[in-house]
């Protein structure tokens, strides 16, 4: 484990996610050709962040599963469905750490629990720490990037369409991608 460094030290505290400024995504193949992104629109979370010792950071995170966003309402409305997301019976997308190790001076793992209709894994997510500035309205804001690739299938999310010409229409691999922005609490 690196040691932490002043600069870690330095940015101890709690920290909101600010929604505006940040981005959780996925990606998905398509028809086995393409790329499909998305994202959540409607998601809150936490940081206890400890400069001194970072394997006592706390991150909580809550999705709003009817807030995913692929830019197609058609597609968005089966996501929501009992097919994906069961959003009318798994409302929320939870993320629950359990563990921070800091791999380099400014690089993290982040493992927690990630519940997903229901279902509940472990993950890991390597983070790259993107820098801390005070924002011209005097709040410490933080920057953060990671992803990680799961399979639906782990949580549940089974639905697909066998196509003529061999693959499925959705992949089970997705790709979680985390842009985040945090700002100190006072």
């Amino acid at each position: 484990m690196t040691a932490p460094t002043a600069a870690l030290a330095q940015l101890t505290g709690v920290y909101a996610i600010d929604p505006s400024h940040s981005r959780i995504g996925f990606v998905a193949r398509h028809a086995m050709v393409t790329k499909v992104r998305g994202s959540f629109n409607d998601f809150e979370g936490r940081v206890a962040f400890d400069g001194d010792d970072p394997s006592a950071t706390e991150v909580t995170v809550t999705i709003q599963a009817a807030s995913i966003d692929t830019r197609n309402a058609q597609r968005d409305e089966h996501l929501r469905s009992n097919d994906f997301l069961a959003m009318e019976t798994h409302p929320e997308i939870t993320f629950v750490s359990t563990a921070f190790r800091q791999t380099g001076p400014d690089t993290f793992d982040l493992t927690g629990d990630l519940t997903v209709r229901g279902v509940t894994h472990p993950v890991t997510v390597p983070f790259t720490y993107e820098g801390a500035a005070t924002d011209p309205f005097g709040n410490l804001r933080v920057g953060f990037e990671g992803s990680v690739t799961i399979n639906r299938r782990d949580y549940g999310v089974t639905w697909n369409a066998a196509l003529e010409t061999g693959g499925v229409l959705v992949s089970e691999k997705i790709v979680l991608e985390f842009e985040v922005s945090a700002i100190k609490q006072s």
